[in-house]
Protein backbone atom coordinates (compact mmCIF):
# COMPACT_ATOMS: atom_id res chain seq x y z
CA UNK A 1 0.00 0.00 0.00
CA UNK A 2 2.83 2.21 0.25
CA UNK A 3 2.70 3.24 -3.51
CA UNK A 4 -0.32 4.40 -3.12
CA UNK A 5 -0.94 5.50 0.42
CA UNK A 6 2.59 7.38 0.27
CA UNK A 7 4.71 8.90 -2.49
CA UNK A 8 8.40 8.60 -2.23
CA UNK A 9 10.61 10.41 -4.96
CA UNK A 10 14.28 11.77 -5.27
CA UNK A 11 13.75 15.78 -7.05
CA UNK A 12 17.16 16.72 -7.19
CA UNK A 13 18.55 17.50 -3.55
CA UNK A 14 15.29 16.71 -2.30
CA UNK A 15 13.94 13.63 -1.14
CA UNK A 16 9.97 14.25 -1.11
CA UNK A 17 7.62 12.25 0.61
CA UNK A 18 3.98 13.08 -0.39
CA UNK A 19 0.80 12.24 2.05
CA UNK A 20 -1.72 11.00 -0.69
CA UNK A 21 -4.55 10.13 0.32
CA UNK A 22 -6.19 13.51 -0.76
CA UNK A 23 -9.87 11.65 -0.81
CA UNK A 24 -9.56 12.23 2.96
CA UNK A 25 -7.23 15.96 3.36
CA UNK A 26 -4.65 13.50 3.67
CA UNK A 27 -5.34 12.10 6.67
CA UNK A 28 -3.30 9.93 8.37
CA UNK A 29 -3.06 6.86 10.25
CA UNK A 30 -0.88 3.65 11.37
CA UNK A 31 0.13 2.24 8.11
CA UNK A 32 0.94 5.84 6.26
CA UNK A 33 3.26 6.80 9.50
CA UNK A 34 5.27 3.72 9.13
CA UNK A 35 5.29 4.61 5.11
CA UNK A 36 6.98 7.74 5.98
CA UNK A 37 9.21 6.37 8.66
CA UNK A 38 10.46 3.73 6.31
CA UNK A 39 10.97 7.13 3.66
CA UNK A 40 12.91 9.03 5.98
CA UNK A 41 15.32 5.90 6.90
CA UNK A 42 15.79 5.65 3.11
CA UNK A 43 16.54 9.09 2.58
CA UNK A 44 19.01 8.95 5.64
CA UNK A 45 22.02 6.74 3.76
CA UNK A 46 21.53 8.60 0.32
CA UNK A 47 24.24 11.10 -0.01
CA UNK A 48 22.47 12.60 -2.70
CA UNK A 49 19.60 14.45 -0.33
CA UNK A 50 20.31 16.96 1.48
CA UNK A 51 16.85 17.73 2.91
CA UNK A 52 13.37 15.77 3.18
CA UNK A 53 10.46 17.67 1.95
CA UNK A 54 7.06 16.54 3.17
CA UNK A 55 3.82 17.81 1.86
CA UNK A 56 0.05 16.54 0.69
CA UNK A 57 -1.32 15.26 -2.35
CA UNK A 58 -4.41 17.24 -4.21
CA UNK A 59 -4.76 21.12 -3.88
CA UNK A 60 -7.23 21.31 -0.89
CA UNK A 61 -4.89 20.03 2.07
CA UNK A 62 -1.19 19.38 3.10
CA UNK A 63 -2.56 17.10 6.39
CA UNK A 64 -5.23 16.72 8.04
CA UNK A 65 -4.27 15.22 10.91
CA UNK A 66 -5.60 11.61 11.93
CA UNK A 67 -7.76 9.73 10.35
CA UNK A 68 -10.60 9.95 12.57
CA UNK A 69 -12.46 6.77 11.40
CA UNK A 70 -9.12 5.14 12.63
CA UNK A 71 -9.42 7.35 15.58
CA UNK A 72 -12.79 6.45 17.03
CA UNK A 73 -11.86 2.83 16.57
CA UNK A 74 -9.43 2.93 19.65
CA UNK A 75 -9.31 2.36 22.86
CA UNK A 76 -6.83 3.79 25.64
CA UNK A 77 -4.33 0.96 26.02
CA UNK A 78 -4.86 -0.16 22.49
CA UNK A 79 -3.97 3.93 21.05
CA UNK A 80 -1.30 3.92 23.55
CA UNK A 81 0.64 0.90 22.88
CA UNK A 82 0.03 1.17 19.10
CA UNK A 83 -0.79 4.40 17.14
CA UNK A 84 0.63 6.46 19.95
CA UNK A 85 3.97 5.27 20.03
CA UNK A 86 4.47 5.12 16.28
CA UNK A 87 3.06 8.86 15.97
CA UNK A 88 5.66 10.09 18.74
CA UNK A 89 8.28 8.11 16.95
CA UNK A 90 7.84 9.31 13.58
CA UNK A 91 7.14 12.65 14.86
CA UNK A 92 10.91 13.12 16.94
CA UNK A 93 12.30 11.47 13.65
CA UNK A 94 11.42 14.20 11.85
CA UNK A 95 12.62 16.73 15.08
CA UNK A 96 15.85 14.87 15.50
CA UNK A 97 17.24 13.90 11.42
CA UNK A 98 20.75 14.78 10.41
CA UNK A 99 19.07 16.27 7.53
CA UNK A 100 16.96 19.47 6.82
CA UNK A 101 13.40 18.67 7.34
CA UNK A 102 10.82 21.28 5.24
CA UNK A 103 6.92 21.16 5.04
CA UNK A 104 5.86 22.43 1.71
CA UNK A 105 2.44 23.25 3.12
CA UNK A 106 -0.19 23.25 0.21
CA UNK A 107 -3.64 23.17 1.72
CA UNK A 108 -5.20 22.68 4.79
CA UNK A 109 -2.93 21.55 8.30
CA UNK A 110 -5.46 20.76 10.89
CA UNK A 111 -4.46 18.43 14.18
CA UNK A 112 -1.64 16.44 13.66
CA UNK A 113 -1.07 18.24 10.40
CA UNK A 114 -0.04 21.36 12.29
CA UNK A 115 1.90 19.00 14.93
CA UNK A 116 4.22 17.72 12.23
CA UNK A 117 4.85 20.98 10.71
CA UNK A 118 5.72 22.35 14.69
CA UNK A 119 8.61 19.21 14.11
CA UNK A 120 9.83 20.14 11.39
CA UNK A 121 12.79 22.67 10.66
CA UNK A 122 11.73 25.06 7.85
CA UNK A 123 7.80 25.40 7.37
CA UNK A 124 6.97 27.23 3.57
CA UNK A 125 2.96 27.75 3.25
CA UNK A 126 1.35 28.69 0.47
CA UNK A 127 -0.71 32.26 1.09
CA UNK A 128 -4.12 30.04 1.21
CA UNK A 129 -3.33 27.93 4.28
CA UNK A 130 -5.14 27.22 7.30
CA UNK A 131 -3.30 25.35 10.78
CA UNK A 132 -5.24 24.63 13.81
CA UNK A 133 -5.46 22.44 16.66
CA UNK A 134 -9.37 21.28 16.82
CA UNK A 135 -9.20 18.24 19.01
CA UNK A 136 -11.50 19.93 21.52
CA UNK A 137 -14.28 19.88 19.23
CA UNK A 138 -13.93 15.85 19.19
CA UNK A 139 -13.50 15.66 23.02
CA UNK A 140 -9.69 14.88 22.26
CA UNK A 141 -6.53 17.82 22.65
CA UNK A 142 -3.78 17.40 20.55
CA UNK A 143 -1.61 14.57 21.89
CA UNK A 144 1.09 14.10 18.99
CA UNK A 145 3.13 16.40 21.06
CA UNK A 146 1.28 19.77 19.73
CA UNK A 147 0.69 20.85 23.91
CA UNK A 148 4.68 20.76 24.06
CA UNK A 149 6.08 21.87 21.08
CA UNK A 150 3.23 24.64 20.30
CA UNK A 151 4.10 25.80 24.19
CA UNK A 152 7.86 26.31 23.51
CA UNK A 153 7.53 27.98 20.10
CA UNK A 154 4.72 30.81 21.09
CA UNK A 155 3.67 32.85 23.74
CA UNK A 156 1.98 30.61 26.04
CA UNK A 157 -1.39 32.57 26.05
CA UNK A 158 -1.98 31.90 22.18
CA UNK A 159 -0.98 28.43 22.76
CA UNK A 160 -4.25 28.43 25.38
CA UNK A 161 -6.13 30.45 23.20
CA UNK A 162 -5.49 28.06 19.88
CA UNK A 163 -5.84 24.39 21.87
CA UNK A 164 -9.18 25.85 23.86
CA UNK A 165 -10.60 27.34 21.16
CA UNK A 166 -9.61 25.08 18.61
CA UNK A 167 -10.16 28.00 16.13
CA UNK A 168 -8.16 27.93 12.33
CA UNK A 169 -5.24 30.59 11.60
CA UNK A 170 -4.13 31.75 8.06
CA UNK A 171 -0.98 31.41 7.29
CA UNK A 172 -0.07 34.83 7.69
CA UNK A 173 -1.18 34.95 11.06
CA UNK A 174 1.25 31.49 11.18
CA UNK A 175 3.78 34.06 10.38
CA UNK A 176 3.12 36.68 13.05
CA UNK A 177 3.12 33.83 15.12
CA UNK A 178 6.77 33.01 14.60
CA UNK A 179 5.66 28.86 13.49
CA UNK A 180 6.24 29.19 9.91
CA UNK A 181 9.63 30.64 8.06
CA UNK A 182 7.59 32.28 4.96
CA UNK A 183 4.14 32.37 3.11
CA UNK A 184 4.20 32.32 -0.61
CA UNK A 185 1.97 32.07 -3.40
CA UNK A 186 0.11 28.59 -3.78
CA UNK A 187 1.91 27.79 -7.04
CA UNK A 188 4.89 28.11 -5.86
CA UNK A 189 5.14 26.44 -2.57
CA UNK A 190 7.11 23.21 -3.56
CA UNK A 191 9.39 25.40 -5.65
CA UNK A 192 10.22 27.30 -2.46
CA UNK A 193 10.50 23.69 -0.78
CA UNK A 194 12.65 22.62 -3.83
CA UNK A 195 15.02 26.00 -4.21
CA UNK A 196 15.78 25.90 -0.22
CA UNK A 197 16.45 21.81 -0.16
CA UNK A 198 19.06 22.43 -3.51
CA UNK A 199 20.64 25.46 -1.38
CA UNK A 200 21.42 22.95 1.14
CA UNK A 201 23.47 20.83 -1.10
CA UNK A 202 26.30 23.94 -1.20
CA UNK A 203 26.24 23.05 2.39
CA UNK A 204 28.55 21.01 5.15
CA UNK A 205 26.24 17.97 6.01
CA UNK A 206 28.49 17.66 8.90
CA UNK A 207 28.14 21.68 10.01
CA UNK A 208 24.36 21.44 9.60
CA UNK A 209 24.30 17.99 11.93
CA UNK A 210 26.36 19.38 14.61
CA UNK A 211 24.09 22.22 14.62
CA UNK A 212 20.90 20.69 14.97
CA UNK A 213 21.69 18.90 17.59
CA UNK A 214 23.46 22.46 19.57
CA UNK A 215 19.79 23.54 18.76
CA UNK A 216 17.88 20.60 19.63
CA UNK A 217 20.13 19.82 22.57
CA UNK A 218 20.78 23.00 24.43
CA UNK A 219 17.42 24.17 23.53
CA UNK A 220 16.98 21.90 26.71
CA UNK A 221 19.48 22.72 28.65
CA UNK A 222 20.40 25.69 31.46
CA UNK A 223 22.82 28.11 29.59
CA UNK A 224 25.95 27.30 31.22
CA UNK A 225 25.20 23.54 30.51
CA UNK A 226 24.60 24.28 26.65
CA UNK A 227 27.32 26.75 26.20
CA UNK A 228 29.56 23.63 27.28
CA UNK A 229 27.96 20.74 25.15
CA UNK A 230 27.91 23.52 21.60
CA UNK A 231 31.78 23.73 22.89
CA UNK A 232 32.28 20.10 22.59
CA UNK A 233 30.70 20.09 19.63
CA UNK A 234 32.02 23.18 17.69
CA UNK A 235 35.65 20.82 18.78
CA UNK A 236 34.39 18.15 16.69
CA UNK A 237 33.55 20.56 14.07
CA UNK A 238 37.34 21.84 13.80
CA UNK A 239 38.82 18.14 13.28
CA UNK A 240 36.45 17.88 10.46
CA UNK A 241 37.41 17.96 6.62
CA UNK A 242 34.59 19.85 5.89
CA UNK A 243 35.88 22.87 8.25
CA UNK A 244 39.56 22.77 6.48
CA UNK A 245 37.99 22.80 3.23
CA UNK A 246 35.88 25.53 3.98
CA UNK A 247 38.36 27.40 4.99
CA UNK A 248 40.60 26.74 2.38
CA UNK A 249 37.95 27.75 -0.33
CA UNK A 250 37.26 30.76 1.37
CA UNK A 251 40.85 31.98 1.02
CA UNK A 252 41.10 30.41 -2.86
CA UNK A 253 37.90 32.33 -3.36
CA UNK A 254 36.38 28.78 -4.39
CA UNK A 255 33.06 26.77 -4.08
CA UNK A 256 33.82 24.52 -0.97
CA UNK A 257 33.16 20.90 -2.03
CA UNK A 258 32.44 19.44 1.04
CA UNK A 259 31.91 15.82 2.30
CA UNK A 260 29.87 15.34 5.33
CA UNK A 261 33.14 14.21 6.99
Amino acid sequence: MRDEWVLVERKGAAGVITINRPDVHNAWGREQLLCVEQALDQFAVDPEVHAVILTGAGEKAFIAGGDIADLESRRSIDHYNDMGEIIHRVFRRFETYDKVTIAAVNGLALGGGTEILLCVDIRILGEHVRLGLPEINLGMFPGAGGTQRLLRQIPLCKAKELMFTGEWITAQEALALGIANRVVAKEIVMENALAFAQKMATKSPLALKLIKRALLQGGDMPLNAALAYEHSLIALAFESHDMHEGCRAFLEKRPAQFKGV
